[in-house]
């Protein structure tokens, strides 16, 4: 696929200079394949393309092209075109002239393969990615003009039927098809929802410890963050009451509390229903991961007991199939559903088409709920596998707490240390855990390592355990 002439040059930028367009032309094709914008291999515009583009004689482009192929840097291939030299070594070749600029990407955003105990992903080795490719293709040739205009900014009518009976069978949530708005996951999604429910003076509810990135989308619209501790039976909704009743929503996490783990127990999950109902007030269920789920039976949702339609419940395909995809969901109260629409068509257009298509064809097709039953057996047996790894390694310098599901374990140490520092030597080492004080709004922290054992095969247990031993003694 050739690369596009922006890549290179334009031609503004060309007669900008002093030098022969034919120099200045030569110049920035080497400097981008020094730099590695341009990849050994990589086939470059048509010399006719290239010159229309820049508005330039074709003669000037092939001349640029001769030289380069002369020096080595091109490889002319006559109908093939004409391409990056496959045997070119990058390392081997001159120092691009010029200023040199620092990066302006974060490391945070910069694609790597995940670390170990890398918070937030599911298995990504396991994922079936052939099937999904020819899901992918076949969805693709079914894309119609319509298809590629604005999308529905409420979701692909056939994704949301699929999401809706799917909800009902496996998470008790009983919902119509148009009540399922789809999102950009649920950073996007409670944002959305942040700024549609929430003034400047409303207080919010929020687990203490709790998710970090919720409480960073909702600072941006209240100040007024009321952190509720989390004890073994899930958020102190009685606290909460007493504290602030007036309370405008309650973010939570019921079915495995991020990050502790713990199951909202059903006294609290009815406590905290009938203070909304009661208050007006709404609540936004965040159900990140209730599918993982390996010691007796899953909880249902929250959403399942909602008589009085208070409970926003939010999902996302984030945990369940990979986050690149970018495709959450919500299922919104029907008092709700106009006002949600309408912020969603005020801020942007609707997901993109295709990834819609793929989701609702891998869910309705049976390929969803498959691929769920593998996961559980997979994460049960590389979840045991890195507990007894941790326990064979650091013996009785920890305590390991092993919720009946979720998608990390919580390591806590005996002695008394900073957890932040011990991730700051792991990362060190290249490995990825999370300090749990992070994930505190009070000034009452408890320390301790999350580690995620979805990346983590079982064979590999024993070594990342060492590896991690290594890393923080």
């Amino acid at each position: 696929m050739s690369p596009p002439a922006s890549r290179t040059l334009t031609s503004t930028e060309l007669r900008r200079r002093s030098l022969p367009l034919q120099e200045q032309l030569y110049e920035r094709v080497r400097s981008a394949i020094a730099a590695g914008r341009i990849n050994p291999g990589e086939r470059l515009p048509a010399s006719r393309t290239l010159a229309s583009e820049l508005g330039v004689a074709r003669g000037t482009v092939e001349a640029a092209y001769a030289r380069l192929a002369g020096e080595g840097y091109l490889l002319a291939r006559g109908a093939g075109g004409t391409i990056v030299s496959p045997m070119l070594r990058l390392d081997a070749l001159p120092p691009r002239r010029g200023r040199a600029r620092a990066p302006i990407h974060s490391e945070r955003v910069r694609i790597r393969d995940p670390l170990p105990f890398q918070m937030g992903l599911p298995a990504l080795d396991m994922f079936p990615r052939p099937l999904w490719a020819r899901l992918t293709a076949r969805a693709a040739r079914r894309l119609t003009g319509a298809a590629l205009a604005y999308p529905d900014p409420a979701g692909l009518p056939r994704l949301r039927e699929a999401i809706a009976t799917y909800l009902a069978v496996s998470r008790g949530v009983l919902c119509e098809p148009e009540q399922v708005v789809i999102t950009g996951g649920y950073q996007t999604a409670i944002s959305m929802l942040a700024r549609m429910l929430l003034g400047p003076r409303d207080s919010v509810w929020l687990e203490d410890p709790g998710y970090f990135l919720a409480r960073q989308a909702l600072q941006v619209v209240s100040k007024h963050l009321v952190p509720v501790p989390v004890d073994d039976d899930g958020i102190r909704v009685d606290l909460a009451v007493a504290r602030t009743p007036g309370a405008r929503v309650a973010v939570v996490t019921p079915a495995h509390q991020s990050p502790l783990g713990v199951a909202l127990a059903l006294n609290r999950r009815q406590k905290l229903l009938a203070w909304a109902t009661a208050s007006d007030a709404w609540i936004i269920e965040d159900d990140y991961d209730g599918e993982f789920h390996y010691v007796g039976r899953k909880l249902p949702a929250l959403k399942s007991l909602d008589t009085a339609d208070r409970v926003i419940y939010a999902g996302s395909f984030s945990k369940t199939l990979f986050p690149s995809l970018r495709l959450g969901y919500i299922v919104v109260p029907m008092s709700l559903l106009r006002n949600v629409i309408d912020t969603m068509c005020a801020t942007h257009h609707g997901m993109q088409a295709l990834g819609q298509m793929v989701a609702a064809d891998f869910i309705a097709e049976g390929h969803f709920a498959r691929h769920l039953k593998r996961m559980r057996g997979l994460y049960a047996a590389r979840r045991e596998a890195l507990a007894s790894a941790l326990v064979e390694s650091f013996g009785n310098r920890i305590k390991l707490v092993l919720q009946p599901g979720g998608m990390h374990l919580i390591v806590r140490f005996c002695d008394r240390i900073v957890d932040t520092e011990f991730v700051r030597r792991s990362l060190a080492h290249r490995l990825a855990p999370t300090a749990l004080s992070t994930h505190y709004i009070g000034r009452m922290r408890d320390h301790g390592l999350l580690l995620s054992f979805t990346n983590i095969p079982e064979a590999q247990a024993a070594r990342y355990a060492k590896a991690l031993l290594q890393a923080v003694a």
